[in-house]
């Protein structure tokens, strides 16, 4: 169950009581606010609040930069001067907080991200859910051969059989012994703080994630990308969504230069000239190693 039945009732009494306010809101994300969206088998993520909207960056560049905005002649175009030229500071000033629950391997990745404000659930004071995330079939990949941190074919048949068994077999075996140790039954049992050692990664933990919408966007051009484990992406595409309605204008800007576009090395632009002025360019003659031109072939649509 992604929410419990306590975390329900307080939400359903927070939504009962709804209150005026004379500060700025964005109405694409108050739609969203305490809905719990689910993500991979019992994570989810949602909207506890949030601060700002597309004019409050627009505000806050106008007051930065003065006159030098009066030729945008409007927000948008305001916005997308701004992403286009790598201008942050005003994107700092939107912030949401989002309540994440997510297997802990997965919170060990996130947390590297450390431009936020992250309180966690304390396995030291309360007790872990028995609930552990098992992959889907489409999810049980073997190891690449070539990308060391990357993921290769599918796992089929008996193999991907053998493998589920083991993640789910020697979970509940952790959980069961976890459970065993913290249990009173007439003698003192092992302190809660001790007992989590014996628990695996794939446990599901929660937290609150505090963060600014600059931070926010630098979490999603890296996690929301194809080459980023699929465990954390599919945290960052249901965030995407939320951002994309929180600042439409800003998520678009993002989206356009960050995730659609590429950026060049000057090796890379000088090797554009080239192909542009009918030269004939290889990796031999590009002064590019045999990695950066095959990222570079990618990124121009190129195969060699």
């Amino acid at each position: 169950m992604p929410l419990t039945p306590q975390q329900i009732a307080e939400i359903d009494a927070q939504r009962a009581q709804p209150q005026t306010t004379l500060r700025a809101t964005a109405h694409g994300i108050e739609a969203h606010l305490y809905t719990a969206y689910p993500v991979l088998d019992h994570g989810f993520v949602r909207v506890v609040d949030y601060m700002g909207d597309d004019a409050a960056i627009c505000q806050a560049a106008r007051v930065s930069y003065g006159k030098g905005t009066k030729s945008v002649q409007n927000d948008e175009g305001l916005i997308r001067y701004l992403m286009r030229h790598w201008h942050s500071t005003p994107f700092e000033m939107c912030e949401i907080k989002l309540h994440v629950k997510l297997p802990v391997f997965v919170a060990r990745q996130w947390i590297r991200h450390r431009t936020a404000n992250v309180n966690e659930y304390s396995a030291r004071y309360s007790i872990l859910d028995r609930e552990f995330y098992i992959p889907a079939p489409d999810a049980l990949n073997a190891q690449s051969q070539v990308n060391n941190q990357g993921r290769g074919d599918l796992l089929e048949g008996e193999e991907a059989e053998r493998v589920l068994k083991y993640l789910r077999d020697d979970a509940m075996r952790c959980y069961d012994h976890y459970e065993e140790m913290i249990s009173d039954e007439g003698q003192q049992g092992l302190a809660r703080e001790l007992a989590r050692m014996n628990l695996p990664a794939n446990v599901y933990t929660q937290w609150y994630w505090k963060v600014d919408l600059h931070n926010l966007l630098h979490f999603l051009r890296l996690r929301a990308d194809a080459h980023a484990q699929y465990e954390i992406r599919v945290y960052a595409e249901e965030i995407c969504k939320l951002v994309a309605d929180w600042v439409p204008f800003a998520y678009r800007a993002f989206d356009d230069y960050r995730m659609g576009g590429a950026q060049l090395s000057a090796t890379a632009l000088d090797c554009v000239r080239r192909m542009l002025n009918g030269e004939e360019v290889a990796q031999e003659n590009s002064g590019m190693s045999k990695g950066e031109w095959r990222e570079f072939e990618e990124v121009i649509g190129r195969s060699s």
